[in-house]
């Protein structure tokens, strides 16, 4: 395991942290979106079930065992404990658009025509546009809280990471995954704006805001 994959999962884990805590502090989930929390858990719910037929190593198993718990408390919290603060009228993106191509782009699109081999290639591309959803919300509204551009920030960094991890697994190890490799740029590819912002914007103390849509 290289440093690159350590900092992506890092980066992807500090992410997680931050909205947690965003949402157990304020006691609200404003402005996040419960329906890219739900695509995110189904993410790692069809990713990692060969916890229950392959083992790897420690670190993988904690790590992936950490993702699965952090993913459901954040939908329990939006959905169960702090529904009352949802925002449920600018959560308003419709999840088929993406679930019903994703399904079927795995069906034809893996490494083999197997169960599991078809649920970690779906939540590979699921990963890649699973954030859609909090952006148009963010669009939708015009602005974004501080604490939620850091959830952002950070787990488009941890796309960067990964991006590098597959660069320097390429030139060490001759491995090269095109699935994952493609899914990863188009995911990354979605925050490069965000960046901008937030680099031009909220790093210089400023609130992110944009155009309201017509």
């Amino acid at each position: 395991m290289n440093i690159f994959r350590i900092l992506g999962d890092v980066s992807h884990l500090l992410a997680i942290i931050i909205l947690l805590v965003k949402i157990h502090k304020s006691k609200s989930c404003a402005g996040i979106s419960g329906k890219s929390q739900i695509l995110f858990a189904l993410v790692f719910t069809t990713r990692y079930l060969d916890l229950f037929t392959t083992f790897i190593s420690v670190y993988n198993t904690v790590m992936k065992v950490i993702f699965l718990l952090c993913a459901y408390v954040t939908v329990y919290m939006i959905y169960v404990k702090f529904r009352k603060t949802f925002d449920s009228e600018n959560d308003s993106f419709r999840l088929e658009f993406l679930l019903v191509p994703v399904t079927g782009l795995s069906f034809l699109e893996n490494h083999s025509f197997t169960p599991l081999e078809i649920l970690w290639t779906f939540s590979i591309y699921l990963e890649s546009v699973a954030i859609l959803p909090q952006l148009f919300m963010i669009s939708k509204t015009g602005e974004a809280e501080t604490i939620t551009t850091h959830y952002l920030f950070y787990l488009g960094l941890y796309r960067v990471f990964y991006i590098a991890n597959w660069v320097w697994r390429y030139y060490t190890e001759n491995f090269y995954d095109q699935i994952a490799v493609v899914s990863g740029v188009v995911q990354t590819i979605f925050y490069c704006d965000f960046f901008y912002l937030y680099v031009t914007k909220v790093l210089k103390g400023k609130k992110l805001s944009l155009p309201m849509p017509v």
